[in-house]
């Protein structure tokens, strides 16, 4: 894309400046936790290119991205829409991770239904807590197996209590995904109408591991289970760049 027009979309605030995480800059790349190192092997990769029409995919940039990931950000786990889950102490899921009704290609939580959590045990959802719409699942109780005989076939991420009555780290996390939805929007003629609306999400109330309190700005993680990797910008406000690891 030319300069022109990633200047359109800075000036007029289509992003949040040149260092927006959507754009292919530089600064964008230094703000996602890529290193030069992943820069530096996705060029030599794609070696000389002598067509000035030729297009690179950029997952062949996000390939080389994930491989210098998993040497060098450490693994941690990040509740986006936290579902409690009341044991012997509380944890939270995701949302996502619970039906009320099950299938056979579902390996999540439902009621009466065994999942592994990761790193953990075995539990079982015994009962589940409804909003007054009765629809709406706030709570799950469940029983755990200390014995680890039960072997469920899904296995969910999770974030706990710290301690009885404290509520787990909470953090501002920001979900970026592509700009555009064409893989070449330059060619397009009315070029903005191509802007993908969920390029970039925020999600206010999630619930992260405490150990992620003292993490340093610039520091890189990935999340379990996820396969996001994630930059801290700000104290308790992480930017999240999806790429599939």
């Amino acid at each position: 894309m030319s300069k022109r027009k990633l200047n359109r979309l800075v000036t007029e605030k289509y992003v949040d400046g040149w260092d927006d995480l959507r754009l292919m800059t530089l600064a964008g790349l230094r703000c996602r936790g890529v290193t030069s190192t992943s820069i530096n092997s996705f060029i030599r990769g794609i070696g000389i290119r002598w067509s000035d029409s030729s297009t690179i995919r950029l997952d062949r940039l996000e390939y080389h991205i994930r491989v210098e990931l998993n040497k060098m950000a450490a693994r941690t786990m990040v509740v986006l829409n936290p579902l409690k889950v009341v044991i012997a102490s509380r944890l939270y899921i995701e949302q996502s991770d619970f039906r009320m009704k099950d299938s056979k290609d579902y390996y999540g939580l439902a009621p009466g239904k065994s999942v592994l959590l990761r790193y953990a045990y075995p539990i079982k959802c015994t009962d589940v807590i409804l909003a007054e719409d009765g629809e709406t699942v706030v709570e799950i109780w469940a029983e755990y197996d200390p014995s680890k005989k039960t072997k469920p076939k899904g296995v969910l991420h999770w974030v706990a209590q710290p301690s009885n009555g404290v509520e787990p780290l909470q953090v501002e996390v920001r979900l970026f995904n592509i700009l555009f939805l064409s893989e070449n929007p330059a060619d397009l003629g009315n070029w903005l109408a191509d802007l993908n609306p969920q390029s970039k999400i925020v999600i206010p109330g999630a619930y992260a591991v405490p150990s992620l309190r003292d993490s340093a700005v610039g520091e890189s993680f990935q999340f379990e289970r996820l396969g996001i990797s994630w930059s801290i910008r700000t104290p308790r406000k992480i930017s999240w760049f999806s790429t599939a690891l």
